[in-house]
């Protein structure tokens, strides 16, 4: 099957779903932020197939968010590592964990996000580091960058005015 390559849209959400969108991808990451490395652990984790995980672990090579290293000469191993841009993906998993923890477990929390210091969940908010406050509706909106399509202004134009009464 032909995925549609979503590198040349000019939005950031579609360039990143083509980065990581496969569901795997995302597990993958996942399990590399709980520590694993190697072939046999991802494999062994989320018991996917050996051809399935060698297709997602090169994506995330060749998208720039993993790297593979060889850690054993004879035979030659290889481990996969987190590259700056994977461990930047980790506010995007938090996300998943509090929306999933919010919206899609009835029988409650299978994994939460607690302070090392008191042991006590995080209530996360996504916060403008520059101002403090958390991020909602009210106080911000989407905005054109610098690199927008005249496309992109014109819908932020119409998303962005107030609602008729």
């Amino acid at each position: 099957m032909k995925h549609t390559d979503f590198g040349s849209m000019p939005c950031p959400i579609a360039r990143s779903l083509g980065k990581v969108g496969e569901w795997w991808s995302i597990l993958i990451l996942r399990d590399a932020f709980y520590g694993l490395t190697r072939f046999d652990e991802f494999e062994k984790s989320l018991k996917i197939a050996p051809n399935m995980l060698t297709r997602r672990l090169a994506g995330l090579v060749e998208g720039g968010l993993m790297e593979r290293r060889q850690y054993s000469a004879r035979p030659p191993r290889y481990e996969y590592v987190l590259t700056k841009a994977g461990r930047d993906f980790k506010p995007v998993l938090l996300a998943f964990v509090a929306w999933g923890n919010d919206h899609l477990a009835p029988e409650g929390a299978s994994l939460l996000v607690v302070s090392r210091e008191t042991g006590k969940p995080a209530d996360q908010v996504l916060v403008d580091a520059n101002s403090g406050l958390a991020i909602n509706d009210e106080d911000y909106m989407f905005a054109p960058g610098p690199a927008a399509t005249e496309g992109m202004r014109t819908r932020l134009v119409q998303i962005n005015q107030p609602a008729r009464a």
